[in-house]
């Protein structure tokens, strides 16, 4: 009967945005790192982390029982947020994963898969993504690490966050029947560049239903400023907001939350979501991506890994699945309406 040296597991407070938990060992122990690109909080990858955990317990990998799972947070949108304090933080994260030695490492986002995720091309770890809005082909033009989506090759797979653009584009015009143009804000952030060409790619060519009004800028006020002048006689019936770090007259940066809250308080056109988690910040909602799902998918390709399946076997997925939620107070205050049936048919609701 295999023995296990099991001991009491303590969170641990390492260094700024590091957690790990231990101890736990014993020859059937496996490790996990996973690298936050944002704060260990941030609404895209703290529900991609839960989809992984629940999905490796599922699997009967229990953190305190037979998994060490550690957690690093770049803390990349307010805080460390050039491109050199980016590299920095990927050399921090790549020195702790150094230490622990882990199994599988978990990138979520295109700071941590860019910085972490390219460094360890073809060593001993094997290495999951989730939430990739770069084009993986691009990604492997820095480092060789990519044969195919069907059969990475290497030591890597993931998830790529597709937006599902024309299921968002669908939903929204059953909640504004008379939606003729949508408007897309986004940056030139490293990840606002890949939201844009996923955008673009999701969109060119197709009958999406509506006209599309683009706007890119890296300016607080700027952003603001494009946001009120919908309100004005424009003919936008919906705007898309995907900017997630601006920078003001004064040197201070905005990310993605603050901006979604200033522009639910100052802006009278519904909002279609990125991100399923904007609803919860006052956004009118509708389709967007479901990054606990994602992060589930993520979860199955670690297990696999953890079971003895090559990470270059397991082939990329994209992200498979939108998640129906509504903020019915925006709602309201907007004056509409939302079908009885979309509502049955909703993951979330916000009253």
């Amino acid at each position: 009967m295999k023995q296990f040296l099991l001991t009491l597991v303590v969170l641990l407070s390492v260094m700024p945005g590091k957690l790990v938990f231990a101890d736990v060992q014993g020859s059937d122990v496996k490790k996990v790192f996973i690298v936050h690109s944002y704060s260990r909080d941030n609404i895209c990858g703290y529900p991609q982390h839960q989809g992984v955990e629940e999905v490796l317990a599922e699997n009967g990998f229990k953190v305190g029982e037979n998994l060490v799972l550690s957690v690093y947070a770049m803390e990349t949108k307010k805080k460390n947020n050039t491109p050199e304090l980016v590299k920095n933080e990927g050399e921090r994260a790549l020195l702790e994963i150094n230490k622990v030695k882990p199994d599988v490492v978990v990138v979520l986002d295109d700071n941590a898969f860019r910085t972490v995720g390219l460094a360890l091309v073809d060593k001993d770890t094997s290495v999951v993504y989730s939430g990739m809005n770069g084009q993986p082909e691009d990604y492997d033009r820095i480092a060789k690490w990519l044969e195919s989506r069907d059969r990475p090759g290497h030591n890597i797979t993931g998830v790529y966050e597709k937006l599902l653009v024309l299921d968002a584009f669908r939903v929204q015009k059953m909640i504004v029947p008379d939606l003729k143009k949508v408007l897309f804000v986004s940056d030139n952030s490293p990840t606002g560049k890949a939201v844009q060409k996923q955008f673009v790619a999701e969109t060119s060519g197709r009958n999406t239903g509506v006209d599309i009004e683009m706007h890119i800028t890296d300016s607080w006020e700027e952003y603001k400023a494009i946001i009120q002048q919908v309100d004005n006689g424009s003919e936008v019936g919906a705007i898309y907001p995907a900017a997630t770090k601006l920078k003001d007259k004064d040197g201070k940066f905005h990310a993605t939350e603050e901006i979604i809250r200033w522009t639910v308080e100052n802006s009278r056109t519904p909002g279609i979501p990125l991100n399923y988690s904007f609803a919860r910040l006052g956004m009118l909602g509708g389709a967007g991506v479901d990054f606990i799902s994602m992060g589930r998918q993520a979860g199955e390709m670690v297990a696999k890994i953890l079971k003895g399946t090559p990470a270059g076997e397991i082939p990329i997925e994209d992200a498979r699945r939108y998640a129906l939620v509504f903020n019915l107070k925006r709602a309201r205050d907007l004056g509409l309406e939302i079908p009885n049936d979309m509502l049955m048919a909703a993951d979330v609701v916000y009253k």
